[in-house]
Parts: structure tokens; sequence; C-alpha cells
């Protein structure tokens, strides 16, 4: 009876089970994969953004396929600010940056062709790829002190079978912290313009640099010439982390590349988006305001994730049994293991044993496609005293591993 794009194994795993026994036990958490930003006791202007969602929501339907021209002028000018030349014109808007995957993928692909996705990366291409009928194919990032495009492994992705239209990037990287390194952009540009494939670059964290970082030269894609001129490029971001506003559901697509087929995306991408027209029209008439008030909430993020972040580096002392993964931004970390059991799972078995014997809950890194060994993910996002306390009970828990 059901789509088979529907067809995956749906049940509980173990640690997913602990934590929601533990929860209804009402034991405490220490939740340190906590990603949500409004749950964290950062500093919202509440007052002010009700005054700009109500001032949004006085108007009648105005419905516009690529977005409200003021919504779209504004994500331009943000773009402007920080990333060379971008205008409106170049903007569609969306419900989300996952209904942006999804228009991209519907744009680009028939059913039954893939699109390449990186690994390590966020668990979510598997779903949303199959949900639009196409296959995702994985390829590898490679870790020497810093990460980068394995292209053995992309060449390896791209020859493995069926028709691909597409490689994604994110940039910076969830939970590596990566963005696209200077040295890959090129070559990158160079695989995606002999194989007709289009870039889709997921920036959303992009904002979110650390200071001790090297700036990346292209934070944004759509707007690195490198690849523009070679490739159809796609740039996603929105509230959700742009402002710290998941809540208000509202992302978009910076279109960029040779002219003609950016002339063509745009052509088609108008026709989809105007057979959903999704994206709610108060968000996008309060958007030029959201954007503004981000500002100070996005400094919060970033002081919030740049402390914990610093706590983290100065309790993992030379020598330790616990590292942390270098990283350039975003909102997570890294911390690799004593990998005890030698036959994988290690990470998972790290997991449930800081959750059962600790209260502390974290990612193990197989989520994510890390590579074999023991990892794992942790938020930056939390308050600081938990951070402290789930991150201490790691490294004491990793120092007792160790004869």
């Amino acid at each position: 009876m059901f789509s088979a794009r529907l067809d995956w194994d749906r049940s509980e795993n173990a640690l997913a089970q602990r934590e929601r026994e533990r929860r209804a036990a009402g034991e405490p958490i220490i939740d340190l994969t906590e990603s949500n930003p409004t749950r964290v006791s950062l500093p919202y202007p509440t007052e002010a953004l009700r005054e700009a969602l109500g001032a949004g929501a006085m108007h009648g339907y105005d419905p516009a396929p690529f977005g409200l021209a003021s919504a779209r002028e504004a994500v331009a000018r943000g773009y402007r600010a920080v990333a060379g030349s971008i205008d409106a014109g170049q903007i569609v808007v969306t419900a989300s940056s996952s209904e942006s995957y999804a228009l991209l993928f519907k744009l680009l692909c028939d059913p039954g062709d893939a699109v390449l996705v990186p690994e390590p990366s966020y668990p979510l291409f598997d779903y949303l790829a199959h949900l639009e009928g196409v296959r995702p194919i994985g390829y590898r990032l490679i870790y020497d002190g810093d990460w980068h495009i394995d292209f053995d492994s992309l060449a390896a992705a791209r020859a493995s079978g069926g028709r691909v239209r597409a490689v994604v990037v994110v940039n910076p990287n969830n939970p590596t912290g990566s963005y696209v390194a200077d040295s890959d952009l090129a070559r990158l540009a160079e695989v995606a313009a002999d194989d007709d494939l289009a870039v889709i670059s997921d920036e959303v964290f992009a904002d979110y640099r650390f200071a001790d970082a090297r700036a990346p030269s292209a934070p944004c894609l759509a707007a690195a010439p490198t690849i523009t001129t070679r490739a159809l490029t796609f740039s996603l971001g929105g509230l959700s982390k742009a402002s710290g506003l998941p809540h208000l559901k509202l992302g978009w697509i910076a279109v960029a590349g040779p002219r003609q087929l950016t002339h063509d995306a745009l052509s088609r991408l108008e026709l989809i988006n105007d057979t959903y027209l999704s994206a709610a029209g108060p968000v996008q008439r309060a958007l030029p305001r959201l954007l503004d008030l981000g500002a100070g909430v996005r400094a919060a993020i970033q002081d919030r994730v740049s402390r914990n972040r610093s706590r983290l580096l100065a309790v993992l002392r030379p020598g330790s049994p616990c590292t942390c993964l270098n990283t350039q931004g975003g909102w997570t970390a890294i911390l690799r293991v004593p990998d005890l059991s030698g036959d994988g799972g290690s990470d998972e078995r790290w997991a449930l044993r800081l959750l059962v014997e600790d209260g502390v809950l974290v990612h193990p890194g197989y989520l994510f496609d890390m590579p074999s060994g023991a990892y794992l993910v942790v938020s930056l996002l939390p308050e600081p005293d938990a951070f402290d306390r789930g991150i201490a009970a790691i490294v004491a828990r990793c120092r007792d591993s160790v004869p």
C-alpha cells in the first residue's frame, strides 16, 4: 500500500531506547546533543520579534513564485555584505533548507538519478533524496589535521552506476565544521564541469566561523567565480541558523553559474515554486527585520559556541586519551575517544555507557558516517554549566578506560 520511498527501518535503536526510558523515569540527562538554540537559555528580542511578525501578518495574500521582492532583496543584501556580488534576481525563497533540497532534486533529477553527498555529514540526505525518488551516493571527506574532499572517493562514487546529476557540499560541514578547502575549489569546479554536475552548497552554518580559524576564501560558493564560471551552483541558507529562529521556517537558495544555465534553472524553479508556494507571507514580509534582529541572536550563539569550544580545548590536555578534531566553524565538535572494541561499534558503546552510567547524552560517530574508530559528536550549544559537567564526565571516562 505504501511507497517504497518510505521503506526504512523505523525501529528504535538502543541509545534512543535508553534515553526514552531514562526520561520516562525522571532521571537527569546532560544533553550534549542539543542543537535547538531556542532551548539553551539564549537571549532573544521577544517583543521585537513579536512586533515584526505582527506587522508582517497585517497584509493580504500576495503570492510570488520566487518569494516577495522585499524578502529576496533582504537576503541578497546579507550576501553582499560578506560574500560579494549576489543580487535579488538570484534568490529563491523557500519554506526551509529541507524544502530547498527537495526543490533542487526536483529541478535536477529524474526518478532513479543520483546525487553525491559527503561522508561524514548530517544524516538527513538519505531521507531528503529518497523522498524525491533520488539515490544518494556517498563520497568521503578525509582528515589529515584538516578536512578535504577525497577526490578518488568522489570519482568512484560518480562511476558507481546510474546518472549522477549533482554533488552536494556542506560549507561548513556538520559535524566536521570544515569549509570547502581553498585547494579543493578548482578541482571541484573541474569535476562538476567535466561531468555536467550541478553543485549544491549547504551554507546554513556559514556565519559561524571560529575566531582562530583561517578565513575561507569562499564561504558562499554562489559568489565564488572559481565555481560559478564553470558549474551551475546553488547556495542554501535559512533563518534557522542565520538568525537562530528555527521555528519561523524560512530558507533561500542563491543561484549562480554560466549565464544560460542560470537562466534555465531559474525559469524552471519558478514553475516548481509556483506549484507549492510554501513560504508563508507574514514571515517573508518580516524577513528584513528578522535578519536585523537575528544579528544579536547570532552573536549570542557565537559567544556560546566559542565559550564552550574554548572550555573543551582547555580540559583536553596534552596526552589525554580524548582528543578534539580540528574544526573551523559550526555548532559541533568531534571527539576521538579510545577504541576499546577493535571490532567496530565502539562509539555506540561509548554513547550507551555515558548515558547509562553518567547521564550524559552524546551522538555516536557512526550516525554521521564517521570513519572506523571511536568518535563522539557533541553540540557546542548547551548551557555552560551542563556542557562543562558533560565534558568532564567524558574526559574522566576516557582517562579511566586506559590502563
